[in-house]
C-alpha cells in the first residue's frame, strides 16, 4: 500500500505525529493527576501548597532571572512601604 499524499502532505506521517501527541497528552493528564495527589498529601501534612508552587516556580528560574525578580520585588516593596 502506498502512502497517501494530500496537497503534498504525507497522511501517514501526519497521523503518526497526531497519535504520538495524543498519547503524550494522555500521559500528561495522568501525571497532572499524580501531581495533584502529591500536593493534596503535602497539604494534609500541613504544608502551604501555594507557597510550594511559588518555590517550584523559583527553582525553575535561572539565577540571573531570579536575582532580577527579587531586586524588583524589593524596589516595589520599598515603594509601597511594605
Amino acid at each position: 500500500m502506498t502512502e497517501q499524499n494530500v496537497s503534498g502532505i504525507s497522511a501517514g506521517q501526519l497521523r503518526s505525529f497526531v497519535e504520538k501527541i495524543e498519547s503524550l497528552e494522555q500521559d500528561k493528564a495522568e501525571l497532572m493527576g499524580t501531581i495533584r495527589d502529591v500536593f493534596a498529601e503535602a497539604k494534609a501534612e500541613g504544608f502551604d501548597v501555594g507557597v510550594m508552587r511559588q518555590l517550584l516556580k523559583l527553582r525553575r528560574m535561572k539565577k540571573e532571572e531570579l536575582a532580577e525578580q527579587e531586586g524588583l520585588l524589593e524596589i516595589y516593596r520599598q515603594a509601597l512601604g511594605i
